[in-house]
């Protein structure tokens, strides 16, 4: 395995991601909506993966085939987020309103910072993808067929849930209710669940690789920004803002993130 030549590639991937970012944040700046961050957060993986799969050495089956679940599911989740955010360019989500008034006069200059962390991000999570393009052995290990099983199951969980909640959303009749249905009904975020299953089948793909150790990277940064940072806080945040009564109850009987049974039943 070229560890320069994969040094390289993340090094070209991340002067593209930051450059997209600094773009869209010009762009988030003049519209005066940050939200437009999580489409091209989720729209930078594909930019990633042609880099990778033009400039990477390793076998071709595997590139196409790790190369094909990537561009999949992240085209996927990027599309979701831009039916979600640029439909509504005109309201910014509740959250980034919410950062906006606590940053102040010194929003725009924090949310610059903000999208060129999302952009090292975008790289920092790619790893287990650099790893396994590198990778030159012609067999297919039996983790590799694993991962793929894991992620097969992880991209449609996460388009059902995102499904089921757009549907929700879209009736009149739910305005100021909480979605409990579905997949909803064993978890609060259950496509942020399945958001996370979708990189450990990543490492364990990675797993097969020499070095595939260090994907564990991905799954851990996922885990840690969905459960601590940008996922579920915020998102909980602003549904007890929204919808206190009916959220403070959902929270007492329902699992946050691993889709669980009822509490309590």
């Amino acid at each position: 395995m070229n560890y320069k030549h994969l040094l390289f590639i993340a090094l070209i991937s991340l002067i593209a991601c930051c450059t997209i970012m600094f773009l869209i944040w010009l762009w988030a700046k003049k519209i005066k909506n940050a939200g437009v961050v999580d489409v091209f957060w989720a729209l930078n993986f594909p930019v990633i993966t042609i880099i990778t799969f033009f400039l990477s050495d390793g076998f071709e089956t595997r590139k196409l085939i790790i190369c094909g679940m990537f561009l999949i599911a992240e085209l996927r989740l990027g599309l979701h987020l831009w039916q979600r955010v640029i439909g509504h360019l005109g309201e910014e989500e509740g959250r980034y309103q919410q950062l906006r008034k606590e940053w102040g006069k010194d929003a725009e200059r924090n949310f610059a910072v903000f999208f060129q962390f999302q952009a090292i991000s975008n790289v920092l999570l790619a790893i287990p993808f650099f790893i396994i393009t590198a990778n030159s052995s012609t067999e297919i290990h039996i983790l590799e067929y694993i991962g793929i099983g894991i992620w097969l199951i992880a991209f449609f969980g996460e388009m059902i849930a995102d499904n089921q909640l757009a549907a929700f959303k879209k009736d009149p009749n739910n305005k100021g209710k909480v979605c409990d249905t579905g997949l909803w009904y064993y978890s609060r975020h259950p496509n942020y669940f399945f958001e996370w299953l979708t990189w450990m089948a990543y490492f364990i793909f990675a797993l097969a690789t020499p070095w595939g150790i260090l994907a564990i990277i991905s799954p851990a940064i996922i885990l840690y920004l969905l459960l601590k940072v940008t996922g579920v806080p915020n998102n909980e945040e602003q549904n007890l803002r929204s919808k206190p009564v009916a959220y403070k109850k959902y929270q007492e009987t329902t699992s946050a993130f691993f889709p669980w049974g009822k509490k309590g039943r």
